[in-house]
């Protein structure tokens, strides 16, 4: 599988170690009310979608960036690959 890294143009899979759903990027404030039970469905309940999802994969052996990759779990087909930071910075994190 080629992922078209933003930065460095396409590169193998092979390159890149696979971290899960995109959605670790909006894990909960650590404080305010029901903040363990926020933080458990933070880390252990997921979602198995079929169809588009959004990844976050993260360049090991490169330039050691985090990417958020759209792939199509039933084709593989990737249709966007975006750096980590700027997805999270459009969703309101600053780190």
């Amino acid at each position: 599988m080629i992922i078209k890294h933003p930065l460095l143009g396409p590169r193998d899979a092979a390159e890149f170690v696979y971290l899960g759903d995109a959605n670790m990027i909006k894990r909960p404030e650590g404080f305010g009310e029901n903040v363990e039970e926020a933080m458990y469905e933070h880390v252990y309940l997921r979602d198995n979608p079929a169809g588009e999802h959004h990844e976050l994969w993260y360049h090991e052996q490169g330039d050691r960036s985090w990417l958020v990759v759209t792939r199509n779990t039933l084709t593989h087909e990737i249709s966007s690959v975006e750096l980590a930071r700027d997805v999270a910075r459009r969703k309101g994190r600053s780190k």
